[in-house]
């Protein structure tokens, strides 16, 4: 059945379909069908290669023949594959029949009971989703937030002397640059993806129970850790759990979770920022003709792309909470809630997705309006009391904060005139005073270190 985007239930595939659709095709039903049929395609090929002596009849030119199985997997094999699973019941079981029909079809039937020897379904579950999640990273995800980050980079030079007025609790505070504000996040950004590069992608490969008791009593002479760990590490490019029960422990699923949570939580710090800096007028939006921000005030241009990635941020933060939460806990050796769970691996990457391509429609939509910036700081001559404070301090002039506190905390305007009577009245030197009178809101902005 072929539903429209109009009748899905989830946003992901439907309103937000082609923003999300690159994950398709790795957390897909069809796409979870596909890995699964090549994580049992490479065990059989791993254990022709050992050799388990059944199955030395068996060379490269079938190696290639099998592995097109996975290459070349179709929607109608996975429909077939699905049709199976409507008389097993069994989502796995119905892969390894899936196959057992074309090892007889490539006249590999002799050697069909070797498919899925020995192994559990999270054998093979366990190490499906984990290479999954690992291509969708490095194949999408990765290089949208690369592009994000650079872009953001990017901009903070091309603002880093733009002098802005900065606010602590909301309030006017010590002055300092577009560029820098913006660089904290690029900085914040840049220490959590580095981190997310550290985490393994922990697959569990050990039969029912994590012990091998079913290869070792049937070969007790191979070295069946060796063999895993060759066939998740080296041939998968995962990392096997080496102690496990029937499934991977989820540990470091747990922390790839809570990594990207963290980093779309900065996202969603970075977007509201850049909402305020928008309402305060500091930054303009491209205008896109045709477009409508409000359907009864025809002025509005709205931070839409902005409100947009947060909203989506903050659902996959949900989920992510979740399965970060859930995953690690199983009920003695197994228990089925995880399989459920890990379905739903791909949605808060999808809704991370969506809003890292809102984000960055967001970004290129602003313009600096440098006048309004530098209005508000004229506005504002009282954040320069710090700065005459501190250097009346060097100089130990007697109480000086107190004397700046009784200037400037008021409900009165202090402006350049109010800030140069005062300085003018201090009894320090005429050199003291000239330096004084060089501070503006403008120039105090400190050291921008980026």
């Amino acid at each position: 059945m072929n539903l429209s985007n109009l009748e899905a239930i989830s946003p992901v595939d439907g309103r937000y379909r082609r923003a999300a659709a690159a994950l398709g095709k790795y957390f897909s039903e069809g796409a979870l069908i596909n890995y699964r049929v090549q994580i049992e395609v490479e065990y059989f090929i791993a254990l022709c290669r050992l050799p388990l002596p059944p199955l030395k009849g068996i060379g490269q030119k079938d190696f290639a023949s099998l592995r097109k199985i996975y290459k070349d997997f179709s929607l109608d094999d996975a429909t077939r594959v699905k049709d199976i699973e409507k008389v097993t019941n069994h989502d796995v079981k119905a892969v390894e029949y899936f196959l057992k029909d074309k090892f007889d079809e490539l006249g590999l039937a002799a050697y069909k009971e070797f498919i899925h020897f020995g192994l559990t379904s999270q054998d093979i579950n366990n190490t499906a989703l984990p290479l999954s999640i690992k291509q969708a990273y490095l194949a999408v995800l990765k290089p949208a937030l690369a592009e994000v980050c650079a872009y953001l980079e990017n901009k903070t030079r091309d603002w880093a002397d733009i002098p802005m007025l900065a606010r602590t609790h909301g309030q006017p505070a010590s002055p300092t640059t577009i560029g820098k504000e913006l660089y904290v996040f690029v900085d914040r950004l840049t220490v959590q993806t580095d981190l997310l590069q550290t985490i393994p992608f922990s697959a569990k490969f050990g039969g029912a129970t994590g012990n091998f008791n079913a290869h070792q009593v049937a070969y007790p002479d191979v070295d069946w850790i060796a063999f895993a760990n060759h066939l998740v590490n080296k041939t998968l490019g995962l990392t096997r759990s080496r102690v496990t029960t029937q499934i991977d422990h989820y540990d470091n699923l747990a922390a790839f979770c809570d990594n990207f949570k963290r980093i779309n939580t900065i996202l969603i710090d970075l977007t509201r920022d850049i909402w305020t800096y928008i309402s305060f007028d500091y930054f303009k939006q491209k205008i896109k003709k045709g477009e409508v921000g409000s359907s009864t005030m025809p002025h509005k241009v709205n931070p839409i792309d902005f409100e947009n990635a947060e909203g989506n941020l903050g659902v996959a933060n949900a989920l992510f909470e979740h399965l970060a939460g859930k995953l690690p806990i199983s009920r003695l050796q197994r228990d089925l809630t995880d399989s459920t769970v890990t379905r739903n691996i791909g949605v808060p990457l999808a809704h991370t997705l969506i809003g890292l391509k809102s984000l960055m429609r967001g970004l290129k939509k602003l313009i600096i309006n440098a006048d309004v910036i530098r209005a508000d700081l004229q506005r504002n001559w009282a954040v320069v009391a710090e700065a005459i404070q501190t250097i009346l301090r060097r100089e130990g002039y007697p109480q000086p904060y107190e004397a700046l506190k009784a200037l400037t905390r008021t409900h009165k305007i202090i402006n350049q005139k109010a800030i140069a009577e005062f300085i003018a009245s201090l009894d320090v030197s005429p050199a003291v005073k000239d330096e004084l009178l060089e501070i503006t809101p403008e120039n105090y902005t400190g050291i921008i270190d980026f």
